[in-house]
């Protein structure tokens, strides 16, 4: 008797989603939580999707957890708070960037060895959604 193997379904991560308040919209509006949690000295951090205008913002998940006023758990994020981003440059997992080109403020998510050898990181934007970056470029 020759035993039949199922196959392996592989299944999507499941999203998580939350109410919160879009300020392009000026409205509550359903967005949903993108990349890992982020946790430093301030709390733990996610970004979160708005699902109508696709806007991305940094939230305080203990401030959503602990509160029903879903507007105090927006992290504001500042071009002072940041630092440029220079290619030359290492980056740690939730640094805040500023790309100067793009006027864009972003986040660092993870961080890849490329093909070449080089390496990458992965930054969550405001404007530009998740882009990859390289570091450590060496002339």
């Amino acid at each position: 008797m020759v035993e039949k193997k199922t196959p392996r379904v592989r299944r999507a991560k499941k999203a998580k989603y939350v109410k919160l308040f879009s300020p392009f919209l000026m409205k509550e509006t359903k967005h949903e939580l993108i990349g890992e949690p982020m946790e430093n000295t301030e709390g733990r951090r996610q970004w979160a999707r708005c699902t109508v205008s696709r806007h991305s913002q940094l939230v305080d998940l203990d401030v959503l957890e602990a509160k029903n006023d879903r507007t105090s758990a927006i992290v504001q994020v500042s071009k002072e708070d940041s630092r440029p981003y220079d290619p030359q440059d290492a980056y740690s997992i939730g640094d805040v960037i500023y790309h100067t080109k793009w006027d864009d403020l972003g986040v660092v998510l993870s961080k890849e060895i490329i093909s070449n050898g080089g390496y990458a990181i992965i930054v969550q934007f405001e404007k530009n959604k998740e882009k990859k970056l390289i570091e450590k470029l060496v002339k």
